[in-house]
């Protein structure tokens, strides 16, 4: 950390406890456009800046950083599902924020099961609906056209992380990349998963696990086999912790001899 940013943390800290929240929300939004404008390469920063959980809470960006660096100055299309801050219309939008930052040409936008359209910005729109409703995604994918990066930060319930990955992963671009943050409750009952059988659940994982045996399906050895469309369409899946990326390709490589 620079001097610079030791400052920074030491300002902010100091006024937080000064703060309310309403305050506090208040004053970070005016000042993250300034302050992102420095940082808007150093995404762990701009994760801080605009109040994001992906840095801080989690320890997401460095992998984001990753996966995404070649395509910061794109023109890229970006859903993310769940914009937080639950049924408070006002709270919520931080990594929004932090993607808009971050991909200075990108069009951001949110999908939330409550009212998140105080958030509706320059280059931020936001959509109200159920992630697990197939009729409300096809007709947002309709409206925003094919995404190159979707993030699944929505309810974490493992059916409807399940549904809205096999609803949207067809939609989106060539090349693309999908991404399902929190993955720990694939082990949680009260999220539709379990720690007892990791193989016998219907959760988010198993489902992850069953993609990476798909990506092999030319060395199955069963002449009746027919590959599926994630078995032809995923070039990679990198596991973190509670983080997964899925990237979109054509899965072509010839069998091994």
């Amino acid at each position: 950390m620079s001097e610079r940013e030791a400052l920074f943390e030491a300002l902010w800290e100091k006024l937080k406890v000064r703060l309310s929240p309403q305050q506090r929300m208040d004053l970070r939004r005016r000042f993250a456009r300034p302050l992102s404008l420095a940082y808007r390469r150093n995404l762990r920063r701009l994760a801080k800046i605009n109040g994001s959980d992906k840095w801080g809470a989690h320890r997401y960006c460095q992998h984001y950083e990753r996966h995404f660096a070649h395509m910061r100055t794109r023109r890229i299309t970006l859903l993310e599902i769940g914009i937080g801050g639950y049924d408070d219309p006002k709270l919520g939008g931080n990594s929004l924020r932090m993607w808009r930052s971050y991909f200075p040409r990108g069009q951001i936008y949110g999908v939330d099961i409550a009212d998140k359209s105080p958030h509706d910005e320059r280059r931020i729109h936001t959509f109200r609906g159920d992630q697990s409703d197939e009729g409300f995604l096809l007709s947002v994918i309709a409206q925003i056209g094919k995404p190159d990066i979707i993030i699944d930060d929505g309810s974490h319930q493992n059916p409807h992380v399940i549904s809205s990955f096999k609803i949207l992963f067809p939609l989106l671009a060539e090349n693309g990349l999908y991404v399902i943050e929190d993955t720990q409750t694939s082990y949680w009952p009260a999220f539709g998963g379990g720690s007892e059988d990791l193989r016998a659940a219907p959760t988010s994982m198993c489902m992850l696990k069953d993609l990476v045996d798909g990506m092999n399906y030319k060395e199955f050895l069963r002449p009746d086999y027919v590959p599926s469309y994630f078995d032809m369409h995923i070039t990679s899946v990198s596991f973190y912790h509670n983080l997964v990326f899925i990237a979109k390709g054509l899965n072509d490589e010839e069998r091994s001899r």
